[in-house]
């Protein structure tokens, strides 16, 4: 997703950057509404990477300290330490930096 918002901003001659926040987690998704029909998804694990998303950096993939587990032998993780995360507390985090090649 990166790359692709990258490719269209070089190519648009515009400045977008986006902020990526990833968490796994139970969650709830569905269609509400009686007149307007609008997918949705919700759930602790929903509010989670949306704080994550909210505290990255722009241009950046900031992950919960569960995805680097799960991922860390096929992926190379940053460190950020432990960050505040509204309504969550103190929470370990890293940025996404890449694949392991091999």
């Amino acid at each position: 997703m990166l790359e692709a918002v990258e490719r269209v901003a070089t190519t648009a001659q515009a400045t977008w950057r986006i902020r990526i926040g990833v968490h796994a987690g139970p969650a709830v998704a569905g269609v509400i509404g009686m007149r307007k029909f609008v997918y949705d998804v919700w759930g602790d694990t929903v509010n989670v990477a949306s704080r994550l998303e909210a505290s990255s950096e722009p241009g950046r993939i900031h992950v919960s300290a569960r995805i680097a587990d799960e991922l860390g032998d096929r992926f190379v993780f940053e460190s950020r330490g432990s960050i505040e995360l509204k309504g969550k507390g103190e929470t370990e985090t890293c940025l996404l930096v890449g694949r392991l090649s091999g």
